[in-house]
């Protein structure tokens, strides 16, 4: 089994990094022995315009039959001669994953000891494969490494027999990749396609491979469209593993999906964060603004309006002093994947009766959530059209009226300051609008007025001095309990006059 990985450079970013990379250097020849053979490094050529990197495996066919790892599909023999002569050490398989994994594993988890900032540079990277065992054909290599961002991909059919080509193309391919990607994304990309591409594993599959494979597939398998397929085939087909692994995928894509603007990925940091540490994320930042505000207002029994996936509620649960907590949302699959997140079947029965997870639309009144010491609408209002917030504003104020009400919500103002945010566009496809200090103030006043709250404005983030902070949070009180809202980070009050409800009322 044979792979290479190139990549090209000049005088003043040599190609050679790549040693340091891959932590080899690229002046001597390894070898490592590892449980189905030995794996050898070493550097065809190695310059500063040009290094390659060669990793070539040998494996020993009988010794993996007596050690029963020469099976072949779905852990069965193909037939009882194939057990000793098969592909395994000439085509490109898990074998050879296992060995890249093993070999290179510095590489694999972007950790450069030596010179740190190179894991995190893309450069130009080519690899070949001259020998890739690839059921789907071409076809499949295209639709698992096309959406992947390399520049070329070339699945080239290895004949049958080049003496006969009436013979056809083998199930094999030549693979080459090129295009500019950082080392550890295309190193964790091959771990998990090549045995995807053979089908079939040459070991057994353990509950801890979904760990695996959600580790290499790290910011790019969950919206990879062909993820159901990948993760079949990389589970040798366990139903019950693949599920697991597409439900933990959907918690990623769904987090991606509600909340991928900018500032919202549970990874994007604050960029305007002073700091020689890793900056602190926005998405903690706001979870951290909200429990502090709930802790200040006394609060025990708590509304997660709009919860998705649970993440607020999971922080909640961490509190006794939060002796009921409610998490509601329009979407059943949200729910179920809030659910699993929060391990509600496994979960204690002291711990179980402190939660609860709803289905319904903050579109209507709900008499589930009255009586509720405080509610949390953690940047909801802008995935709704404007002429249905009047809906949500009676729901929640005049319906249910918590004694306390948290919203958060974008400020588009600071969107100037995320570099990768295109001029004019809001912080995710789905947003309905994106609202200025002003206009936000101007929202939550109207409501304070109209229902009979006190309203406080909180910075969530880096407040900058020119465009606020990246978050904005509404401190709304009920007008008989401001005994609770003593903020040191107030900014801003309106106070108003109540609104009698209408018993049962569709907002």
């Amino acid at each position: 089994m044979f792979l290479t990985i190139s990549t090209t450079g000049s005088p003043e970013r040599p190609a050679t990094d790549l040693g340091f990379l891959l932590h080899k250097h690229p002046g001597k020849t390894q070898a490592f022995s590892t449980s189905h053979g030995t794996a050898h490094v070493f550097y065809p050529e190695a310059t500063a315009q040009l290094c390659t990197a060669a990793l070539l495996l040998e494996v020993d066919p009988v010794a993996l039959v007596r050690r029963g790892q020469g099976k072949g599909r779905g852990g069965a023999p193909d037939a009882a001669l194939a057990q000793y002569v098969n592909d395994r050490p000439y085509a490109a398989s898990s074998l050879l994953a296992v060995a890249l994994s093993g070999v290179f594993r510095s590489a694999l988890k972007g950790r450069c000891t030596a010179r740190p900032e190179l894991a995190e540079q893309a450069r130009p990277l080519r690899v070949e494969i001259p020998v890739l065992p690839a059921r789907g054909g071409p076809e499949l290599v295209h639709r698992l490494f096309d959406p992947l961002g390399w520049d070329l991909v070339q699945a080239e059919p290895v004949p049958l027999d080049e003496r006969f080509p009436e013979w056809g193309d083998s199930r094999y391919v030549r693979l080459v990749l090129e295009g500019e990607l950082k080392l550890a994304d295309a190193l964790r990309q091959l771990y998990v396609l090549l045995p995807v591409l053979d089908d079939a594993k040459h070991y057994w599959v353990a509950p801890d491979e979904v760990d695996k494979l959600l580790r290499a597939g790290d910011g790019w398998l969950a919206a990879h469209p062909e993820n159901a397929l990948i993760s079949s085939r990389y589970l040798a087909r366990h139903k019950r593993l693949t599920q697991d692994a597409l439900e933990r995928l959907e918690l990623v894509r769904l987090a991606e999906a509600d909340g991928s603007e900018v500032e919202e990925l549970d990874n994007a940091v604050d960029e305007n964060c002073d700091t020689q540490e890793r900056p602190v994320p926005l998405a903690v930042h706001r979870r951290d603004a909200i429990l502090a505000a709930l802790r200040a207002a006394g609060a025990a029994r708590v509304l997660d309006l709009g919860c998705g996936q649970g993440q607020l509620v999971q922080a909640l649960l961490r509190d006794p002093a939060y002796t009921e907590i409610v998490g509601m949302d329009v979407s059943v699959r949200a729910l179920n994947l809030a659910a699993k997140r929060l391990r509600l079947e496994r979960m204690g029965e002291r711990q179980s009766t402190r939660v609860r997870l709803l289905q319904g639309s903050l579109a209507y009144t709900d008499k589930r959530l009255a009586g509720y010491d405080a509610a949390v609408l953690s940047e909801v209002i802008e995935h709704l059209d404007p002429e249905r917030l009047p809906a949500l504003e009676y729901a929640v104020f005049g319906s249910a009226r918590p004694r306390t009400v948290l919203v958060t919500t974008p400020n588009v103002e600071y969107n100037v300051r995320w570099e990768s945010l295109p001029a004019g566009h809001v912080r995710h496809g789905d947003h309905r609008f994106e609202w200025t200090r002003a206009e936000f103030r101007a929202w939550a006043g109207e409501v304070a007025r109209r229902h009979g709250y006190g309203v406080e404005f909180v910075p969530v983030g880096d407040d900058d001095p020119e465009v606020g902070p990246p978050t904005q949070m509404a401190f709304f009180t009920a007008a008989d309990h401001t005994d609770h809202t003593d903020h040191s980070t107030r900014t801003g009050r309106t106070d108003g006059t109540d609104r009698t409800p209408k018993e049962g009322e569709a907002a």
